[in-house]
């Protein structure tokens, strides 16, 4: 049942995230179902749900959004686009406050917040986020949004053999911080090996790898036990266990 729909005219719709609940607050109160999307024209715009109405449009980018999600607390809406410029951005003021260009010339392909314990790297800051892009490279950053703080805590770059012209013909790059292993992200994308890393924030290194069937075009990490959910190309759905046990494999998509 089709419950509710926005529609911008003349514009796609890019990427899009709920907005989180609050810290301790369940069932989600109505007045924080809220929805953000990116759209082609450069454009992040914001919509309540339960009042089915568009409550901000910013204007952050450029060049068409890729990525899009909100910080931990719901406080900050945070923006990547095809261009590889990362903007963070206030939706009770409409105001972008950071402007982020290490990624430029490289689409992003994802955003992600997490919550991180104070000094648990050594840096200041209350949550922790991760922007990737198109060209094998994740960055690692440590915010505290009230204080205005955004610091660089670790750049990675995975190398890859000579790939066809043009990225768009390339399995995509991904990442996500790993919910059952504090202080590791796991990263899938075209590499010299068809593989899954685990990489460690502390140690500054691969901790291990897990074999894949070909390269990830999709992944999702479950957030209590410790699996990993990827599709491939082939229309392959592979649920797979990071410790013990064999992975499963499910068929049934036609494309």
């Amino acid at each position: 049942e089709l419950v509710v729909q926005f529609q911008v005219l003349n514009q796609s719709c890019q990427c899009l995230a709920w907005r989180p609940r609050p810290v301790g607050v369940w069932p989600c109160p109505s007045e924080s179902q809220h929805v953000v999307a990116g759209y082609s024209d450069g454009t992040v715009r914001v919509f309540s749900v339960s009042r089915t109405e568009m409550e901000l449009k910013m204007h952050p980018h450029a060049a068409a959004l890729t990525a899009i999600t909100y910080s931990t607390d719901g406080e900050m809406i945070l923006s990547g686009s095809k261009d590889g410029i990362v903007a963070i951005s206030s939706p009770r003021t409409g105001m972008t406050i950071h402007v982020l260009a290490d990624h430029k010339g490289s689409p992003i392909t994802v955003l992600q917040c997490t919550r991180k314990q104070y000094h648990d790297f050594g840096v200041e800051g209350g949550e922790l986020w991760l922007a990737t892009s198109s060209d094998r490279r994740v960055s690692v950053w440590a915010s505290d949004w009230l204080q205005d703080k955004c610091e660089l805590l670790d750049w990675l770059s995975f190398p890859a053999p000579a790939g066809p012209e043009g990225l768009d013909s390339l399995p995509p790059s991904l990442a996500a911080f790993c919910p059952w292993e504090r202080g590791v992200l796991v990263y899938v994308g075209f590499g010299l090996q068809k593989e899954a890393l685990f990489y460690s924030l502390r140690k500054k290194q691969v901790l291990r790898r897990i074999s894949l069937p070909a390269f990830a075009t999709s992944l999702s990490l479950s957030p209590a036990a410790p699996f990993m959910a990827m599709g491939f190309g082939d229309r392959l759905l592979r649920l797979q266990p990071c410790a013990a046990g064999e992975p499963q494999v499910y068929a049934g998509h036609d494309d």
